[in-house]
């Protein structure tokens, strides 16, 4: 079965209604988990929309709301931390952790930062994206699964190597087309993050790589039928 997350990320604005109606909208849609961000303000600043960024990230004025809603309507959730403080405001409320695929360009090169290390000593699931074949990290305990990305916002179906999914457990999509993430699935994807958005026609940060409510039931659906012809 494909583990089906939905990244909520920036796409909520802060308001908790939305937040939850992204939620039932991934529940209802057989999604096993949501996903948001935990950065600080000097990582968006200079964006032209950073103070309605800002209001999307997951910090202490908003977790506890934010795991009640998840508990509320019963989906897993949890996060991508962009700084080191955000893992220790994480580590209560998440199962796993998300590294994207910026940091991963240092694991990529053997390399690290204390961001790394502080999520890797969680001991916990990592989820980690990145365009480059991944490299193996034995040195650590963790059980991480590598999915690969194309980090452009938003990418085309043309530039996606399929070739290369079968060194990874799964796949991130910034495409926006339905196509990738159901071919991706069809092609034996483990893990598909996808990026929803409640309305495209309001103002929210990725909505061009984002799938609104009835493209996320049609490709909920899609991969539904592939498994079931997989059997």
């Amino acid at each position: 079965m494909v583990f089906l997350v939905g990244e909520i990320g920036v796409n909520w604005n802060g308001d908790f209604d939305i937040a939850r109606e992204l939620m039932i909208c991934s529940k209802e849609n057989n999604l096993d988990a949501v996903k948001f961000q935990s950065f600080s303000k000097e990582i968006v600043s200079g964006h032209p929309m950073a103070d309605t960024l800002f209001e999307s990230s997951i910090s202490g004025n908003n977790i506890q709301k934010i795991d009640d809603l998840a508990k509320e309507v019963g989906i897993e959730w949890f996060a991508t931390p962009m700084y080191v403080e955000a893992v220790d405001l994480l580590d209560p409320f998440v199962k796993r952790f998300k590294i994207r695929e910026f940091d991963a360009r240092l694991l990529i090169q053997n390399k690290t930062n204390d961001l790394l290390e502080k999520v890797f000593q969680t001991k916990k699931n990592i989820i980690i994206s990145t365009q480059s074949l991944p490299p193996k990290l034995n040195s650590y305990k963790n059980k991480i699964d590598w999915l690969y990305c194309v980090p452009k916002y938003p990418c085309s179906l043309n530039e996606l190597d399929f070739s290369k999914l079968s060194f990874f457990e799964g796949f991130s999509n910034h495409c926006p087309n339905i196509m990738a993430p159901l071919t991706a699935a069809i092609l034996g994807a483990n893990i598909i993050e996808i990026h929803i958005t409640i309305d495209k026609k309001r103002n929210f940060v990725d909505n061009n790589v984002s799938f609104d409510p009835d493209e996320l039931e049609q490709l909920s659906n899609f991969i539904s039928l592939s498994e079931e012809i997989k059997k």
